[in-house]
């Protein structure tokens, strides 16, 4: 049996697991899965029905984002994506749960969600003051990329480590829809650019969602 992931294109939880997948060179066979319809297949495997969820070849299922980067950082230690220091595994922790928190809900909740997911979920129109309420969080967000990286080599600190998987992961979403003005934010653009060209993001730059046609520069590494 080969190794599965459950997974939505456009879920950041679920392109951060990609991320680390592809970074530790674990060949994976993609499952595309709307969670939102609770498929029979992935309720059985989570009954809360979320994606991602990682089927090993063995039959081991890892339900979880970040549960799924901590089991393949203990069982493939090859590419380590978290810091061997205490204090900078802190450091890579804390900004993953900085972005898969409080990014998404002040960020990607209010602009992927409301221009995209609403429609796909057949949940009515989007909500115009939230957009420009998660307008205008981006902004703040992507200045705080930008500090990060002018006064470090990556995110969390000299490696690159699942901090810079899972801001890429949300931003790369908002980067597909096109709501991200790069000319803006060169300090965040230099490191989106770096990541961008890693060869683990081949393969969210292949991504197409039915109806939701990606921003013409998002697969452009050079953009």
């Amino acid at each position: 049996m080969t190794r599965r992931l459950h997974a939505f294109s456009l879920s950041p939880y679920c392109r951060k697991v990609r991320l680390a997948l592809a970074e530790k060179g674990l060949g994976v066979d993609l499952i595309e899965t709307a969670p939102w319809e609770r498929p029979r297949e992935l309720v059985k495997l989570n009954p809360a029905g979320e994606t991602p969820v990682l089927v090993e070849p063995d039959g081991t299922v890892v339900v979880d984002s970040m549960a799924i980067c901590e089991y393949l950082e203990e069982a493939y230690p090859q590419h380590p994506l978290l810091p061997q220091r205490l204090d900078a595994r802190a450091e890579a922790r804390r900004l993953v749960a900085w972005f898969d928190g409080r990014f998404r809900s002040e960020v990607t909740e209010t602009l992927l969600d409301e221009k995209v997911m609403r429609r796909m979920r057949r949940d009515g129109g989007p909500d115009s003051e939230y957009i420009r309420i998660g307008a205008a969080n981006l902004r703040a967000h992507l200045e705080y990329v930008a500090q990060l990286a002018d006064r470090r080599n990556w995110l969390a600190g000299e490696s690159l480590t699942l901090a810079d998987f899972a801001a890429a992961a949300h931003i790369s979403c908002l980067d597909y829809i096109g709501e991200v003005d790069w000319s803006a934010y060169p300090g965040a653009k230099a490191w989106y650019a770096r990541i961008k060209s890693r060869p683990a993001f081949r393969s969210l730059l292949s991504d197409h969602v039915p109806g939701i046609p990606a921003a013409d520069h998002y697969a452009d590494v050079d953009f």
